[in-house]
């Protein structure tokens, strides 16, 4: 900021100390308008000092060109008009100095006191001439009327340039302000847009990763078993015809449901795309929950009851994995209850990825599962003993992609609940989830 308050910076194309060449402009003539002024006054005070007309013209010259420099240094400016005043001179350069003084950003105190010192010098200069004028006769006006001329003239010098400039001085601070507030909430409002966007980036990964869950969850499962059986109805499509009819059914039916499971996901995903496709606003949020209801929905009842699987579909989902030639034992501890559909569906497919990562990593060994419902909490574990042959699990063919795992994880630590999974000594796998309820 400048001593008139205005905003300065390096940036500003004027000449010397001015901002702008408008400013500068309009220092040059007021600097010009108050030369010419003292120079036209310092003919009369060449004549009452008894000095040579040149050198008073001079004199009033050179002191009214201070005004040039009243942005630079206003209290010079103030000085030189105070000290002039005995000579009658300088009464333009007194008020813009006064006002470019008190519009300053200096001390309040020290505009008050050259603010008084002019008033004083204004007083006592006036009176003076004034009481001169009536004893020379040259003004016809009663001695009363000098002290109300003197004080008048006093505070019509002063006071009005001195409220001009603190009112002007206010008012650009408060502009200046202003615009500083302003800038620093377009900052803000330019961070709270980034943090939005990296926000809707998180969000659009989650339901990406969320989307890819589902669709492993559901899929995964009766795929594995498709390829369970359709290694067993290899082996015995010879041995015994009424087995392999029967493992072909069951064949069918997981790639029929497989298929209609897929194609309601993909379905929802395609809605999406057309809807983003008219609707650039939709959230990739919507079809992420779209696509989680689908395959709910879809991994639930074959029918379509019901709104995703839960809890009570534990014994189905292991008779399809005993049908495939697992030996699975099931126990429950503690009283079966209702919980929310979130808990039920994501106990569901944890059971249900670990039972398939056994089809995949240990075919034919024996599996326990566990379900203990506790107060405040349910408990779940899917353990399975070595299996018989070393490379069993690979006997299929079937494919890892490593999601299994995390994808459990995941679901369970969304719900606050904790996942452990590990080797255990006998050389088997455990998978041990704990879900607040």
């Amino acid at each position: 900021m400048t001593t008139t308050g205005e905003e300065h910076t390096g940036a500003g194309n004027g000449p010397w100390w001015w901002v702008g060449w408008r400013g500068a402009v309009l220092d040059g003539g007021l600097a010009l308008a108050s030369a010419f002024e003292c120079g036209g006054e310092g003919v009369r005070f060449a004549h009452d000092a008894g000095l040579p007309v040149p050198v008073g013209v001079a004199f009033g010259t050179v002191a009214g060109s201070v005004l040039l420099v009243r942005r630079k240094w206003p209290i010079a400016v103030v000085l030189v008009s105070i000290a002039i005043t005995p000579a009658q001179m300088g009464f333009l350069m007194g008020l813009v100095g006064l006002y470019t003084l008190a519009a300053s950003e200096l001390p309040r105190r020290i505009t008050a006191a050259l603010a008084g010192m002019s008033f004083a010098g204004m007083l006592i200069v006036t009176f003076v001439r004034a009481h001169q004028s009536v004893v020379d006769g040259d003004v016809p006006m009663g001695n009363w009327l000098v002290p109300f001329a003197s004080i008048t003239t006093a505070i019509g010098m002063t006071a009005p340039p001195v409220l001009l400039g603190l009112y002007m001085g206010a008012r650009r601070r408060l502009m200046e302000s202003l615009r500083e507030r302003a800038d620093s909430l377009e900052r803000e409002l330019q961070l709270l847009a980034e943090r939005a966007e990296e926000r809707a980036e998180w969000a659009r990964n989650e339901e990406r990763t969320r989307i890819a869950r589902e669709m492993h969850d559901v899929v995964a499962h009766r795929v594995s078993l498709m390829v369970v059986h359709a290694a067993a109805l290899q082996a015995v499509a010879r041995k015994d015809p009424e087995k392999a009819v029967k493992n072909a059914a069951l064949v069918g039916d997981m790639g029929r449901q497989a298929l209609t499971e897929l194609r309601e996901m993909l379905g929802v995903l395609r809605t999406g795309d057309g809807l983003r496709a008219r609707v650039p606003s939709v959230p990739l949020a919507a079809v992420g929950a779209a696509a989680a209801a689908a395959a709910s929905r879809a991994a639930g009842d074959s029918s379509g009851a019901g709104e995703g699987p839960s809890l009570a579909e534990i014994d189905e989902l292991i008779g399809q994995s005993a049908a495939a030639g697992m030996v699975v034992a099931l126990s429950v501890e503690g009283d079966m209850r209702a919980y929310a559909r979130e808990i039920e569906q994501t106990a569901y497919r944890v059971v249900q990825e670990a039972l398939t990562n056994v089809h995949k990593h240990a075919a034919g060994a024996k599996t326990y599962v566990r379900l203990a419902h506790r107060v405040s909490e349910i408990a779940m574990q899917v353990e399975n003993e070595c299996p018989p042959e070393v490379g069993a699990g690979s006997s299929v063919g079937l494919p890892s992609g490593g999601n299994g795992l995390l994808g459990m994880k995941e679901r369970v630590a969304a719900l606050g609940g904790v996942f452990v999974s590990g080797p255990t000594d006998a050389g088997g796998f455990r998978v041990s989830a704990v879900i607040p309820a």
